[in-house]
């Protein structure tokens, strides 16, 4: 089969319904460009049978993706000797298709399992996803048994698994032993994908070495190190022998020796002091938030995948990469609050409560201004007295490297943001392997340096400009001249839904994981918010309500939009027995990009987990 070449999905319709029987769907083949953590060699679902395979479509762009990767981490040494995952990268924007920036993020992320290159969505398509990350679960004969999009499926995941065990132990179809995975060469770098990087008041820099799981201090010179903070071990140990998970943003405290670490993995904040190199933990819990409160507490309050931080009007503002808000500690009343963004993936300026971000993951203060970037709308924006602006960006799905005036400039999933003493701001432009100079005078976009390896932060050292090379393991220097690149607009290339206009259904299918039933107990179980991008594109039906079920009406005026759908449910353990039942959230968010045409489905089923009575999933 030609990788190139897409194939019919062969995973077809889906109900929202109960599962009556299990049907045999098989699964298709793994298509794609080539493999990686397999030794070079080439697997196929032949070379899989006996052993039960989770497949988990991924993007490694994407927060709830790597939510997903640490989830999945206990279950695969729960079942080494029967489960095989595998990754199918499926990217989103073009520098993730390149197959060096793929094998680099494999290892940054510690993706210990074989991964399938599959930039041509070929593999995506013939499983008919939509969206990042969803997992199927494939029995140890070839057939699709389990299907899940979105996170917090670790435990419908192993109740399947421990059935399939059962089932085909007896049927001495299963096979235990080693899977296909093979490690490859460890490399040795004094830093290891660093994510952002601060000058402290001894004129030293003070980076965050991610995969490490540390904090450096190094000279002036970016290069000699002074001391390493943290074990090098993944942990949320506090004191003087520290450990991190990923740690991302660091600001300083001023007028303290206070730096405040974004743990990014640990979903916690924590305090770093610079005289006696002591940690402890500042705000959040070490679980990661699916719902609830979201102010109180900071010991009280759970965070998400908190991705930079910045000092800002008396307190800290946190990047929430992993629910799409900005949130604020206060440390003089130890308390967090939501500070801006309402949990929908998007671009909505206006009232801080009611504005979209999109994987927020740098920020600036700037007096009274913070700026921000938004990775997934590879957006430049900023928060000013409450109100939200976007200066460059234009959604989910369009990006690409073009300077001049901001309305027409494009970015390629930037992650970094710093503000210049002249009021300017250096954008670290991460996939596009540059970094960009944004003039608020002049409200135009240029380049200041290229053929930078996925560039994460700036900083002003000696005056000059000290980049953060992520993926060249390194700090680099350069000089501020400018040039103008007029490059090429990017569209993602997933294709887009077919809908039609008028009266329409959207529909979220979720089965309880087995054991379980829906969490009744204090009111509705469920939540289904819709919105869209142009707004016009839904004339009624917007909004929330409790229902996963939803008629919508479509404009026909609107050719092309996207569809941003946000959906959860609680299921709790279903045995009377059980006086205090055990509860878990799934939740899944999609932004699916829809062509309004004559003739088209009348209907969108989004499947959040399970199967249907026919054993099927949604297109």
């Amino acid at each position: 089969m030609d990788a190139g070449t897409p194939q019919p999905s062969t995973v077809l319709d889906t109900a929202v319904s109960t599962p009556k029987r299990r049907a045999r769907v098989r699964a298709p083949e793994l298509v794609g460009r080539g493999w990686l953590n397999t030794g070079d060699a080439t697997i196929t679902l032949k070379d899989l049978r006996g052993k039960i395979v989770l497949l988990d479509f991924w993007t490694f762009c994407c927060i709830n993706c790597l939510h997903v990767l640490d989830e999945l981490r206990p279950l695969e040494k729960e079942f080494e000797d029967v489960l095989v995952t595998i990754g199918v990268h499926s990217p989103k924007f073009v520098h993730e298709a390149d197959p060096e920036a793929l094998e680099a993020a494999v290892e940054r992320y510690e993706v210990h399992h074989p991964v399938l290159d599959d930039p041509e969505l070929t593999t995506w398509q013939n499983y008919a996803v939509k969206a990042w990350p969803t997992l199927n679960l494939v029995d140890p004969e070839g057939y699709v048994m389990h299907v899940a999009a979105g996170e917090g499926h670790v435990e419908a995941l192993r109740s399947v698994i421990k059935e399939l065990i059962e089932e085909h132990d007896e049927k001495g179809t299963l096979h235990r032993g080693t899977g296909p995975y093979q490690a490859p060469e460890p490399a040795s770098t004094t830093l290891r994908f660093p994510a952002k990087a601060i000058v402290t008041p001894q004129n030293t820099i003070l980076v965050s070495d991610s995969a490490h799981h540390s904090i450096v201090e190094l000279e002036a010179d970016g290069e000699t190190v002074i001391r390493r903070i943290g074990t090098g071990e993944r942990g949320r140990q506090d004191g003087k022998t520290p450990t991190f998970s990923e740690p991302a943003g660091l600001t300083l405290v001023p007028g303290t020796t206070q730096v405040v670490v974004a743990d990014t993995v640990n979903h916690l904040l924590r305090g770093l002091d610079l005289e006696t190199g002591e940690v402890t933990t500042l705000a959040g819990t070490g679980e990661q938030w699916r719902d609830g409160e979201t102010d109180g507490p900071a010991d009280k309050i759970e965070l998400t995948s908190p991705w930079d931080v910045a000092w800002w009007n008396g307190g800290v503002a946190i990047a929430m990469a992993g629910n799409h808000t900005l949130s604020f500690f206060d440390p003089a009343n130890n308390t967090v609050a939501r500070l801006a963004g309402t949990t929908v993936e998007g671009i909505n300026d206006g009232p801080a409560d009611q504005a979209f971000f999109a994987q927020t993951s740098g920020l600036a203060a700037d007096g009274d201004r913070l700026w921000m970037v938004d990775s997934e709308t590879s957006a430049l924006r900023y928060l000013e007295n409450g109100e939200v602006h976007t200066v460059v960006g234009k959604g989910l799905f369009a990006f690409g490297h073009k300077d001049g005036d901001a309305d027409e400039a494009l970015l390629q999933h930037p992650l970094g943001v710093t503000v210049l003493d002249d009021h300017s701001v250096v954008i670290s432009d991460t996939y596009n392997n540059a970094v960009r100079r944004f003039d608020p005078e002049t409200n135009s976009l240029t380049t200041i340096a290229t053929d930078i390896a996925e560039p994460s932060d700036a900083l002003i050292v000696q005056n000059e400009l000290v980049v953060v090379a992520s993926a060249a393991h390194r700090l680099e220097r350069f000089s501020a001249s400018a040039t103008k690149i007029d490059g090429a607009a990017h569209e993602v290339k997933r294709p887009s839904t077919d809908i039609a206009s008028g009266s329409f259904e959207l529909a979220v299918v979720f089965t309880p994981p087995k054991g379980t039933k829906l969490d009744e107990r204090y009111g509705p179980s469920t939540r289904l918010e819709i919105t869209s991008s142009p707004p016009e594109l839904i004339l009624e039906g917007a909004g929330v309500t409790t229902e996963l079920v939803r008629a919508l009406r479509i404009n026909d005026q609107v050719t092309n939009g996207v569809l941003h759908v946000v959906a959860q449910a609680a299921s709790c353990s279903d045995d009377p027995a059980e006086e205090h039942p055990v509860c878990r959230l799934t939740r899944q968010d999609w932004g699916v990009p829809v062509r309004v045409v004559a003739d088209a489905p009348t209907r969108l089923p989004l499947l959040m987990g399970g199967m249907d009575e026919e054993g099927q999933q949604g297109t």
